[in-house]
């Protein structure tokens, strides 16, 4: 096999893993934050407003981490081109 191959073939596994551990990371950031914010009193299941609190907190969370994420790709490919 080509080393040019095999380089690229290192790289998109070190990136997929990278992906992986960020998307874990947000997750456990998420169920930290909103759970602490939404359940003051945990029990055996959670009430009707405590799934709405954690639901609407978890969708904040996600629309942050997207917007963050699309203006750092967009600023990694400006820099690239420059």
């Amino acid at each position: 096999m080509d080393s040019a191959l095999v380089k690229q073939e290192v790289v998109r596994q070190v990136q997929t893993q990278y992906a992986m551990d960020n998307a874990k990371r947000l997750i456990d950031t998420i169920n930290e934050h909103c759970f602490e914010r939404c359940v003051p009193k945990p029990g055996a299941s959670l009430s009707s407003g405590e799934q709405t609190c954690f639901t609407a907190c978890m969708e904040k969370y996600m629309n942050a981490w997207n917007a963050v994420s699309t203006a750092c790709i967009g600023r990694a490919q400006r820099d690239q081109n420059i």
